[in-house]
Formats: C-alpha cells, sequence, structure tokens
C-alpha cells in the first residue's frame, strides 16, 4: 500500500474500478445487442419479430424508462409497480442492480410465455433486454435532478408511461408486469392499462409497510400517471 493510502481510500479506489469496469460491460452489451437489432433490420427478414418501427420503440422506449426510473424515482425512493418495483425495493434495502435484479424477476413470467404465449415472449425479449440495461446504465441520473417529491412522481410517471406506452403501441413490452398485463388483457376483457395499474398497486401495497406513508402515497400518484399515460398512448389492436 503506497504512502497516504489508507483502507478507506483505497475502499473508495477499488469501488470506482468496480464501477467503472461495470460501465464498460455494460456499454459493451448495449452495443452487442444494438448491433443485432440494426443487423435484423438491415437483412430485412419479413418474419422475423422485429421490424424498423418496432426496434425504433424498443430503443426509445427503454430508454425512456430508464430516464424516469434513475432521473426521478430513485432519488426520493421512489418505486414503481410490478417486477421493476419489487427490483427497485431490492435495490433501495440491498444495493442490488435494478436492471439485473429486474432480468431475474422476469425469468419466470418469461418461461411461461415461452411455453403458452410464445409471440409475447418474441416481442418482449429485446424490450427486457434493453431496459434491464439503460436501466443500469443510466444510474448516474440519479444526482442530476434536484426537484422535489411531487414534481418527481409526476414527471417520472410521464416519463416511464411514455416508454412503456411506446413500446405496447408497437406490440413489444419491457417484459415483466407489462408483458403479464398484456397476458392478463387477451385472456380476459380487461384494458391493459387497467391491468397495469391493478398489478402495480398489488406490488405498492404489499411494500408499504417497509416504505412509508410518504413514499408509499406518492408511489401511487406515480403508477396512476404511468397507467394514464400509457392509454393516451394508445395500444394498437
Amino acid at each position: 500500500m503506497g504512502p497516504g493510502l489508507n483502507d478507506r481510500d483505497l475502499f473508495h479506489v477499488v469501488k470506482l474500478r468496480k464501477r467503472e469496469g461495470d460501465f464498460f460491460f455494460a456499454s459493451l452489451f448495449l452495443t452487442l445487442l444494438l448491433g443485432h437489432i440494426l443487423r435484423n433490420i438491415w437483412i430485412g427478414r419479413q418474419g422475423d419479430f422485429i421490424n424498423f418501427q418496432k426496434a425504433v420503440a424498443v430503443i426509445v422506449g427503454s430508454f425512456l424508462v430508464g430516464i424516469g426510473i434513475n432521473g426521478f424515482l430513485v432519488p426520493h425512493h421512489l418505486i414503481d409497480g410490478g417486477v421493476i418495483g419489487i427490483a427497485l425495493i431490492l435495490h433501495y434495502f440491498f444495493g442490488f442492480q435494478t436492471g439485473l435484479s429486474m432480468l431475474v424477476l422476469s425469468i419466470p413470467i418469461f418461461l411461461y410465455a415461452w411455453y403458452y404465449e410464445r409471440p409475447f415472449f418474441y416481442s418482449s425479449v429485446h424490450g427486457l433486454l434493453l431496459t434491464s440495461l439503460f436501466m443500469d446504465w443510466l444510474n448516474p441520473l440519479k444526482k442530476v435532478f434536484s426537484i422535489s417529491i411531487l414534481t418527481s412522481s409526476l414527471i417520472g410517471g410521464v416519463i416511464i408511461g411514455m416508454g412503456i406506452g411506446l413500446m405496447l403501441r408497437y406490440e413489444t413490452s419491457s417484459g415483466g408486469t407489462d408483458m403479464l398485463a398484456k397476458i392478463i388483457s387477451k385472456s380476459t376483457s380487461m384494458d391493459i392499462a387497467l391491468a397495469i395499474i391493478v398489478i402495480d398497486t398489488l406490488i405498492i401495497s404489499a411494500a408499504a409497510f417497509t416504505l412509508g406513508i410518504e413514499i408509499f402515497l406518492f408511489s401511487c400518484v406515480t403508477i396512476v400517471i404511468i397507467g394514464l399515460v400509457t392509454s393516451l398512448m394508445k395500444v394498437r389492436e
């Protein structure tokens, strides 16, 4: 250990190197994934599950979700519902990476979709991977905006709702709750936006005791805004 470098300094150096390594691998994975998507567009495989509009919707929608989560929800420990909400709770209490947690938690839903709703699986896998990646890649945004919790809940809800709605409009999604809501909507007469609100409310209600009443109430505001904006984006039949 060099002169003047104590244990605390060494800890911070190791932590910084780890963050740099995570950023590098996330950037590499993002580059490879985007390259794969663009390759599918370029070669024009008509029978594939992705086309130009859907690719743009997945990329932009996932990016918007990452901005909304990290820029406006995380600074005030607000949560979304469903799988993202559970991933955020794990992040707040245990320091787990939000995107990675979302990816792992979505595995059972994707297994169900693989066996029973194969089209949903194919239309959502890219969205899940990109959303998970953007959620971790855009983590530094949590230190960018300094606004009130009410403003954060409103703006965050609008941005996330736009991202989710855009993907659903082009028959894709970020996986997790979105895909579960699509499955419920297909098998019942429930509107997909209402299905998202119901699922999200169940998740956030279960977490109310650990988050506190203020965060619970403002998280409910966020979830309602997400559902309304998603509905306004008009899911195409």
